[in-house]
C-alpha cells in the first residue's frame, strides 16, 4: 500500500494560521522552523516496526465543532466521562480542534494555578508556556513527526501549579475527534513548580471507525524540586486515525511522576513514554495497559533515563493481544555514570488471546555506573490454564473466566485512576474489545 508522504501545508498556510490564531512571534516562528525541518528529517525508526506506509499526512487540519454555554449541553458520552452528579469542578472539553467548554474553580486559581487551553495560555501566559514548551522535553528537531507537530499544533491544555501549592482535586482533560477526518495536533503542558502536586487525567476519543486520520499527540511534564505530578491517560481512538503520541517527563531533586496510561487505540499506533530523572532522589513510576485487536500494528518505548543519585524507576507494562494484532514493547532503563545508588525495576507481560497474534516484550537495561540496583522480567504467553481450571472448576463459564483473568491481568493500571467516570470508561473499553 501506498501512501503520499508530502505535506500538504506551506509557510503561507502556517503562518496564516498562527496569525488567525492571535500568537506570539516566538510561536509563529517556532512553527515555521518545525515545518521547514519537517521536509528534511527522517521519520522516527521505532524497533521491529516499519512504519513508512503509516498515514501521518492524510487528514484535515483543522474542522471546526460547536461550542457549549452549559455543562449539560455536552453530549451524553462526554457527561459520562466527566460524571453527571459526581463530577469534578475543574475540566476542559475539545471537539476536534475547537475548546468546547471549560469549568475551573476559583479557589485554584486565586491560588495561582492555571489550566486552560494552549491557544489562551500562549494568548495569557505567553512567556511562561514559552519557558517550558519544547525546550528540554520534546525537541522540535528530534524527527520528523515531532517537527510537524510544532507546525501544525492545533490543540491541548497547559497545566501550571505556583510553589508550594497542592492542588487535591483532579484536572481532567477530555479531547473528542468527532468528525472522521478532523485531525489532532494537540500538546499538553504540565508543570509543577517546587513542592508542589497536582493530578491531572485526559481521554482521548473517536468514533469514526473507517475514516483515515491521524493523531500527533505530545505531553511535556515538569515536575520540579519535591514536586508531585500524577499523570493518567486513556486513549481509545478509531480504526482510521494512526496515532503518534510522545508523553515525556522531567523530574528534578527529589521530585514524582507517576504515569497511569491505557493505551486502547483501534488504529496503527505509536507511543513513545519517557521520563528523565535529573534531580538527586527523584522518582518515576510508569503503569500501561494495552489491549490489541484486528491487523493493527503498535510500538510501544517506556524508558526512563537516570541521571540523578539514588533516583528510583519502576516500569510495568501489560498487554493483551487478539485476532491479527502485533504490538512491540521495549522497556528501558538508562542509569548514567554518576547516578550512584539508583534503582531501577521493569517487568513487561504480554497475554496472548489467539494463534494470529503476536507480542514482543523487550526489557533493556542500559548501565554506566556500578554501584546501582537493576532488575527485570518479561515474559509473552497464552491464558494461565491454572487459573482458568481454579475458575470453571468453581462453576464459571470459559468465556466468563477469561473476562476475569483478563481484568485482573490489566487491574494495576485500572485502579491507579482517580476520576471513577474515567476509570470506568477504560473498564468498558476493555470489556469491549476482549470481548468482540
Amino acid at each position: 500500500m501506498s501512501v503520499e508522504t508530502k505535506i500538504a501545508f506551506d509557510q503561507s498556510y502556517v503562518s496564516d494560521f498562527s496569525k488567525q490564531r492571535n500568537e506570539p512571534e516566538w510561536l509563529t516562528e517556532l512553527r515555521l522552523r518545525g515545518l521547514e525541518l519537517a521536509e528534511s528529517l527522517p521519520m522516527p525508526k521505532p524497533e521491529k516496526t516499519k512504519i513508512d506506509n503509516w498515514n501521518f499526512t492524510q487528514f484535515q487540519h483543522v474542522v471546526d465543532a460547536p461550542q457549549v454555554d452549559k455543562v449539560d449541553e455536552l453530549p451524553e458520552y462526554i457527561l459520562n466521562l466527566i460524571g453527571k452528579e459526581d463530577r469534578t469542578d475543574n475540566f476542559i472539553v475539545q471537539r476536534n480542534s475547537t475548546p468546547a467548554f471549560q469549568q475551573f474553580s476559583q479557589d485554584l486559581k486565586d491560588k495561582g494555578v492555571i489550566f486552560t487551553d494552549i491557544a489562551t495560555a500562549v494568548q495569557e501566559h505567553g512567556d511562561l508556556v514559552k519557558k517550558y514548551f519544547m525546550n528540554q522535553a520534546v525537541k522540535v528537531d528530534e524527527h520528523r513527526l515531532t517537527a510537524l507537530h510544532a507546525a501544525l499544533l492545533n490543540g491541548g491544555v497547559f497545566v501550571y501549579v505556583p510553589k508550594n501549592v497542592e492542588v487535591d482535586v483532579p484536572l481532567q482533560s477530555v479531547f473528542v475527534q468527532e468528525d472522521g477526518e478532523a485531525s489532532l495536533f494537540n500538546h499538553v503542558l504540565v508543570v509543577a513548580e517546587d513542592n508542589s502536586s497536582v493530578t491531572y487525567v485526559e481521554n482521548y476519543l473517536s468514533h469514526s471507525d473507517d475514516q483515515a486520520s491521524v493523531a500527533n499527540i505530545v505531553a511535556e511534564v515538569y515536575a520540579g524540586p519535591n514536586a508531585r505530578v500524577q499523570f493518567g491517560a486513556v486513549d481509545n481512538f478509531a480504526k482510521g486515525i494512526t496515532t503518534y503520541v510522545n508523553r515525556r517527563g522531567h523530574v528534578e531533586r527529589d521530585g514524582k511522576i507517576e504515569w497511569a496510561l491505557g493505551q486502547m487505540n483501534d488504529g496503527n499506533t505509536v507511543s513513545d513514554n519517557t521520563t528523565n530523572l535529573v534531580g538527586d532522589g527523584s522518582y518515576a513510576d510508569t503503569k500501561t495497559v494495552s489491549v490489541g485487536r484486528g491487523e493493527q500494528k503498535q510500538n510501544f518505548v517506556i524508558r526512563v533515563n537516570q541521571w540523578g543519585k539514588e533516583s528510583d524507576a519502576q516500569l510495568l507494562a501489560h498487554a493483551v493481544m487478539k485476532d491479527s494484532a502485533s504490538s512491540i514493547f521495549n522497556g528501558i532503563a538508562k542509569i548514567e555514570h554518576g547516578a550512584t545508588k539508583a534503582n531501577s525495576e521493569q517487568t513487561e507481560r504480554v497475554l496472548m488471546l489467539s494463534d494470529k497474534a503476536r507480542g514482543d516484550a523487550n526489557p533493556i537495561l542500559l548501565i554506566d555506573e556500578d554501584d546501582v540496583t537493576a532488575g527485570h522480567a518479561a515474559s509473552v504467553g497464552r491464558m494461565d490454564p491454572i487459573q482458568m481450571f481454579y475458575l470453571m472448576s468453581r462453576g464459571i463459564s470459559k468465556q466468563e473466566a477469561e473476562r476475569l483473568v483478563i481484568h485482573g491481568f490489566l487491574a494495576p493500571v485500572v485502579k491507579q485512576l482517580p476520576i471513577e467516570g474515567v476509570k470506568k470508561m477504560l473498564v468498558e473499553v476493555i470489556e469491549g474489545k476482549v470481548t468482540k
